[in-house]
């Protein structure tokens, strides 16, 4: 199985699976960079056919270069979650979808580009529990909610791969893992136990590639921690007194930097931390 990163900016997320038979696309990055992506995958390619696109789940940095993807490879199968399916059929999701997109877009120095999200689309709609065949290989979907309702990630038997979420955390190298709970506190600590004992030899995680054996182990086991310790000081946090903008300041200062600040526009983790924040306000939590 060959992993190639189709990525077009460091804050995507797309990657090609192909095993020489059957080639995969695990997400497709933004909007805006979807032709771009898709480029690079007919590079790859060739006169090779792209079988199939699984979605992890519904946001736009991970799902709307999809949509140029599928508009190039009419034959190949978009796969998501039953949820993420809703969502993509929402006329005010898709216009957020595109709202969010073409902001970033301009902030990278992207012009005008076409508003495609009418095509966005999911062929094979997937719950946790559920097997997918593709060619000499299974999947089996596992719901790792947390980072959203919608997210799922894929097991290859096989090949003892699981394609992965942001539920599990986001690797910012050196040992660093930033929890991403944007639902659910205790929604990323059963997904995370889920994967640990799935036990998987080697993990795709999103913007980032594959780790496999020993740094595998450790990445579950920091994501675990992390989660613990980031709840613990933000609940802290909270009983101090602190406010909002006071606790997100205290989780830029901890992780944006390095790594994490170069595939996170800081709009966005401004965005995604005070959602943390406030999500923890009302989750109770025993630790």
């Amino acid at each position: 199985m060959k992993i190639i990163d189709v990525k077009v900016l460091t804050g995507d997320s797309s990657f090609l699976l192909d095993d020489g038979k059957v080639s995969i696309l695990v997400d497709s990055g933004f909007g805006f960079t979807g032709e771009e992506m898709t480029n690079k995958i007919a590079d790859y390619l060739g006169d090779r056919k792209l079988d199939y696109i699984f979605l992890t789940h519904s946001h736009y940095d991970h799902v709307l270069g999809s949509i140029n993807a599928a508009l190039r490879y009419p034959e190949a199968k978009v796969v998501a979650g039953a949820y993420a399916s809703k969502i993509f059929a929402k006329p005010t999701a898709r216009a957020l979808m595109h709202k969010l997109d073409s902001e970033f877009a301009k902030e990278c120095g992207y012009g005008d580009y076409a508003d495609l999200t009418e095509h966005l689309k999911v062929d094979i709609e997937v719950e946790d529990g559920d097997t997918i065949k593709t060619g000499d290989l299974t999947w089996q979907v596992i719901g790792l909610p947390g980072h959203t309702k919608c997210s799922v990630g894929y097991y290859c038997v096989e090949e003892k791969l699981l394609i992965g979420v942001e539920s599990l955390g986001v690797y910012g190298k050196n040992g660093i893992v930033m929890p991403s709970y944007l639902v659910g506190y205790q929604m990323v600590m059963d997904s995370i136990a889920r994967v640990k004992a799935l036990n998987p030899e080697k993990i795709l995680i999103p913007h980032y590639g594959v780790i496999e054996g020993e740094e595998a182990k450790v990445y579950l086991m920091a994501s675990e921690k992390s989660s613990v310790e980031d709840a613990k000081m933000i609940k802290r946090a909270i009983l101090e007194g602190k406010t909002d903008e006071e606790i997100v300041s205290m989780l830029h200062e901890k992780y944006y930097f390095g790594y994490i600040e170069t595939i996170y526009p800081i709009a966005a983790f401004t965005l995604n931390a005070g959602i943390t924040v406030r999500l923890l306000r009302n989750e109770e939590i025993e630790f």
